[in-house]
């Protein structure tokens, strides 16, 4: 426990969070990287380039100073990280490297202003954050490998149907080598692939969602191609997409995340998804029609039109049944699309449309995909009364703001 002196700079300490939090974090990747390459292993290069890793922790930070004095209130926070770490295998020898190097940005970034006193305290006060995130994240390694199938670290699957699903996306069914048991998973939740790509300095991790319902013998990812190989999430998928073949093996991690369907429930559900958000989306829809059939499930999603709409026929078969409502917006559509009839509302999701079309009360609210597409739904939803308990999202990278 920290005593109320320590609490009382670190909490004195949160407007000049608010103001240089990013220029802090961005001079922490800096240092941390430069005296430690080999974590370049484990951290998204593409994040890091777009600035969005910079954010996330700055975000981060200045939530734990606010907080300091009150760190359950950031507990699901902390367990949203921690599911992200547990997934790249971070472990508790990587805390005291990023302590160093953030007490050494902190210092850098606000000079003469980061006084002995000030460093003094926010040593303390990250020992005591850091313990509560290794806490949490023992918590989520012993579960990963005591569960029924389950294991630590990276395990090797084989590349069991590499399926084309549409021009962008790609979905790869993933078997375990060893043909030993496979952990089950909740729906929503992600694995990590690490890819070691020939010519390329350090190794990749990448999380993608579990695209298919759970109790399968196999798990499925389907992976979009990012255009341009010159940047790093084009590095990634490009190599899924044109080198990956079937019968090659992928190292991969146990099912992580708490972005998963309440299946405690039995009330509607409005799944929405923007490109390839669609994917937890769909072993959500899945798993609704395997084991709560008579639970309502409204399924919407936007593309920009039929040649980059993955999954439409799994979506339009579900749709079949009695509880499974399914709309398609395409915001340019091929003429082919329009000949066959290939979507129901051309332009993007509205808060009138929603409004008209969708049973707002009582309904649980998933989301994802685009930041701009889940800013504008959450934004409609908070306009039509959705109460924030109802709101669940997920967003694919590092955490961001959708006010």
């Amino acid at each position: 426990m920290l005593d109320p002196k320590t609490i009382e700079i670190i909490k004195s300490t949160v407007p000049v969070l608010e103001k240089h939090g990013e220029a802090i974090t961005t001079r922490f990747y800096q240092l941390m990287f430069g005296n430690h390459p080999e974590l370049l292993n484990v951290f998204n290069h593409a994040n890091q380039k777009q600035g969005r890793q910079q954010k996330a922790l700055a975000s981060t930070v200045y939530a734990a100073a606010m907080y300091i004095d009150n760190l359950e209130a950031i507990l699901p926070v902390v367990k949203q990280i921690g599911h992200k770490h547990r997934s790249l295998n971070i472990k508790p020898e990587h805390y005291p490297i990023v302590g160093k190097h953030l007490l050494l940005a902190i210092k850098d970034v606000l000079g003469d202003a980061a006084t002995d006193e000030i460093m003094d305290a926010w040593e303390k006060a990250y020992q005591v954050i850091a313990d509560v995130f290794i806490r949490v994240e023992a918590e989520m390694y012993d579960q990963a490998a005591n569960q029924k199938g389950g294991w630590d670290g990276f395990r090797n699957f084989v590349v069991d149907r590499k399926v084309v699903e549409s021009d962008v996306i790609t979905s790869f069914y993933l078997k375990p080598e060893d043909q030993k048991e496979l952990a089950t998973f909740q729906p929503g939740q992600y694995i990590s692939i690490l890819l070691d790509i020939e010519g390329e300095e350090y190794t990749h991790i990448r999380q993608y969602s579990l695209s298919d319902a759970p109790g399968k013998d196999y798990y499925r990812i389907s992976v979009k191609r990012e255009t341009g190989s010159d940047i790093p999430d084009g590095i990634v998928s490009n190599y899924l997409h044109d080198q990956v073949k079937e019968g090659d093996i992928l190292k991969v991690s146990a099912p992580a995340g708490d972005f998963v369907l309440d299946t405690t429930k039995d009330t509607p559900v409005v799944l929405l998804s923007g490109g390839v958000g669609l994917t937890p989306m769909m072993s959500m829809l899945k798993t609704i029609v395997e084991i709560q059939p008579e639970r309502k499930v409204t399924f919407i999603h936007a593309a920009q039109n039929g040649n980059v709409h993955a999954l439409r026929d799994e979506v339009e078969e579900l749709a079949k049944l009695d509880n499974v409502t399914a709309y398609f917006f395409y915001d340019s559509p091929t003429e082919e699309d329009r000949k066959n009839n290939r979507f129901d509302v051309e332009g993007y999701v509205t808060r009138e449309w929603l409004k008209e079309k969708v049973e707002i009360e009582d309904a649980d609210f998933y989301f994802c995909g685009p930041v701009p597409f889940m800013k504008s739904i959450n934004s409609f939803l908070i306009d039509l009364g959705v109460s924030e308990e109802k709101i669940h999202y997920e967003f694919f990278g590092p955490m961001a703001s959708l006010v």
